[in-house]
């Protein structure tokens, strides 16, 4: 199957999740307004459990190009975990599935696939399988952390020399999380880690 058309079912389990909850939604519906065949959705993710994991997998890998955009959309290394800071917050207000990876809160609304590897006895080819494992709360914290530290610290940098601004990123993204968790006011997120900021080892 092209990638666009992937993408095409991908969007339509996507939209029909935001109007029902997973467990109504149904494959037939999907292929449907995708305007493929049901066999055709089963040929590419071989059951709902693995079009639900490559849909969590997909929203997770969205999020992580909106950290890398964060991180590179600044010239000043605070102003980045700044920016890195209020896209997680954002984007875990605006996606049921993006807060839910982020906090492992899984609503009965939302498709709840196995974090962890799953066997495959899928007929679908290896590259478009999602049975490796998803990523964990405590997983995307580490990616988001070591990505902040990579823009921040630049290539060939000494881990020894980014022990301490690792410690830093992984506190913003904690104090994002928290935020998730409780959402401040106004332009709470950005003052709370600008806050925190002028307390830390930032380059």
């Amino acid at each position: 199957m092209m990638p666009a058309a992937r993408e095409s079912l991908l969007d339509a389990a996507c939209t029909a999740l935001a109007r029902r909850p997973w467990s109504a939604v149904r494959m037939v519906d999907v292929a449907a307004a995708a305007g493929v065949s049901r066999q055709t959705l089963y040929n590419e993710f071989g059951s709902k459990d693995g079009l639900a994991r490559a849909l969590v997998r997909r929203e997770a890998d969205g999020f992580l190009t909106g950290v890398d955009r964060a991180l590179t959309g600044h010239v000043d290394p605070r102003d980045r975990l700044i920016a890195t800071a209020e896209w997680t917050a954002s984007s875990a207000r605006d996606n049921a599935l993006v807060r839910a990876m982020l906090t492992g809160c899984w609503s009965e609304r939302l498709p709840a696939p196995a974090l962890t590897a799953v066997p495959s006895r899928s007929a679908v080819p290896a590259q478009r399988r999602a049975d490796g494992p998803l990523p964990s709360p405590a997983d995307f914290v580490a990616l988001v952390r070591d990505r902040a530290v990579a823009a921040l610290a630049g290539p060939g940098a000494l881990r020894s020399d980014t022990t301490e601004l690792a410690r830093s990123c992984e506190l913003v993204v904690r104090l994002a999380l928290s935020c998730v968790a409780a959402p401040p006011a106004g332009n709470g997120v950005a003052d709370l880690v600008r806050g925190a900021l002028h307390r830390l080892p930032v380059p």
